[in-house]
């Protein structure tokens, strides 16, 4: 039974209300699901209506004052719903729809379907009208210089966020739906001239070729999108501030909004992009260069200075002097590991803490990190689990991962210090050189929707704009 009133439900749209009545209550299930809403009515000239909505997603005072009590009081006999929709609707927007599938999606998008006795088409009327978040400041994205407004749960507020910005009629916001039947609705936004037509068309091509059954929101829809790979680096850039993605517009990037979810993707991406802050931009050339110095130098320490300094005082104490190699075997002298398991089990601690800072919410997460890091540290440290000396360079290790703007790369860092110390545990610095070629090597050869991920310098090219020193803005050189 179901089966084939699925089948019914791609067909035309009924010609008599009583089959469409009975069309929409059993692909609603009318009979144990209360939400959709059937009402019929007659205008004032007699003429046979129907019309369909969905309880919460519609907007109950535009429906009855702008569409039900207009029709009633139409004295009027029109010929179809085009002159019925010219003359007495009243909302801002309406279009005509042929089948009755597209009604249906409508619907449960929130709109209205407005069916003629006779007449095989329906008038799709913007009725959306359901509860949602307002806007508000961002909350991983957080900066001291610049706008405090984030991106919210609903498509049209995210593009209008979008458009305050970027007020150029060359801003294309095509909408798609992606997936099947639950499909979720989406917005491809790129200036007309600017962004490559190439990644518009590639990107359009993976948002329609995408399966039904596991689309619910931007963040799974950033893995199915992406370019594929064995390296943890995300290949889409995800934020939640239009300012930063307003910019991405500007310099001919795409953008992909998804309803239901606060966060933008945007593409292509190089790894330069995952470095960069949304405050760059709003800091003088010289504070902004320092800031970018400071985070790159972080980044670097972060990923390697476990593995370094393994490597050192496993194969290499011939680079320590005296002192520090003193030092090094007074701290560990009662820790009974060795001293990788000990840097790799401080890495693990680490990342517990920072685990459950952020699952716990409010200032309790904030207060369980702190807290919970110097606990663990002198509790290590008391009961000769770690050494003094580790426990400082695996806290350096954890303050320059903190530097890296993005989440995702954040992670990605992780893997990459956790497979330095490995090499460096296995082959000193000859391994942690070998690892670290492999990587860039394979960062080379990663792409982010056709474009290779470590340009400008892989491959070279010539461009304006600096990498790491932010060079001034307005003379080609911004950013």
């Amino acid at each position: 039974m179901r089966k084939n009133t699925v089948k019914n439900a791609c067909d035309r749209i009924p010609g008599t209300q009583k089959e469409l009545v009975k069309l929409v209550r059993g692909l609603f299930s009318a009979h144990i699901n209360n939400d959709v809403i059937i009402r019929a009515f007659f205008t004032a000239a007699d003429q046979r209506l129907t019309l369909v909505c969905m309880n919460g997603m519609a907007d109950s005072k535009v429906i009855n004052e702008f569409i039900l009590k207009p029709l009633m009081e139409h004295e009027r006999k029109e010929k179809g719903l085009a002159e019925l929709s010219a003359r007495c609707i009243e909302t801002a927007e309406a279009r005509m729809a042929y089948s009755f599938a597209e009604a249906m999606k409508a619907v449960t998008d929130g709109m209205t379907a407005l069916f003629l006795e006779g007449e095989r088409a329906c008038l799709v009327l913007e009725t959306r009208g359901f509860e949602k978040r307002g806007v508000s400041k961002p909350e991983n994205e957080s900066i001291v210089l610049g706008p405090k407004e984030s991106f919210t749960e609903s498509l049209r507020t995210n593009i209008t966020l979008i458009r305050r910005m970027v007020k150029t009629p060359a801003l294309i916001a095509e909408s798609i739906v992606a997936g099947g039947e639950n499909g979720v609705c989406c917005s491809l936004l790129y200036v007309s001239g600017k962004a490559d037509g190439q990644t518009v068309s590639l990107a359009r091509e993976r948002l329609e070729g995408l399966a039904p059954d596991t689309l619910v929101s931007s963040g799974v829809m950033e893995q199915l999108i992406e370019d594929g790979g064995l390296l943890p680096v995300p290949r889409v850039l995800s934020t939640e501030r239009p300012d930063r993605a307003a910019g991405h517009l500007l310099k001919g990037g795409v953008c992909l909004l998804c309803d239901g979810s606060p966060f933008a993707l945007i593409m292509p991406i190089s790894f330069f992009d995952l470095m960069e802050s949304p405050e760059d931009v709003y800091l003088r050339p010289a504070p902004g260069t320092l800031v970018r110095v400071v985070r790159y130098l972080g980044a670097f320490v972060s990923v390697f200075m476990p593995g370094y300094f393994l490597a050192l005082v496993l194969y290499h104490q011939g680079m320590l002097t005296t002192e520090v190699l003193s030092t090094v075997a007074s701290s560990r002298e009662m820790v009974f590991e060795p001293i990788a398991l000990e840097i790799m089990l401080l890495l693990l601690i680490f990342q517990l803490i920072r685990e459950a800072g952020l699952r716990v919410p409010g200032p309790v997460g904030q207060a369980i990190g702190i807290i919970g890091g110097l606990i663990m540290g002198q509790a290590a440290v008391t009961a000769h689990l770690a050494s003094p000396v580790v426990l400082i360079i695996v806290a350096a290790s954890g303050l320059g991962n903190f530097c890296i703007p993005d989440y995702s790369t954040q992670l990605s860092a992780s893997y990459a210090r956790m497979a330095a110390v490995i090499s460096a545990w296995m082959g000193g610095l000859l391994g942690l050189t070998a690892v670290t070629l492999v990587t860039v090597a394979s960062l080379a050869g990663t792409k982010s929707f056709s474009r290779p991920f470590l340009t400008p310098l892989a491959p070279k090219r010539r461009t304006r704009r600096p990498l790491i020193l932010r060079g001034r803005i307005g003379r080609g050189r911004g950013g």
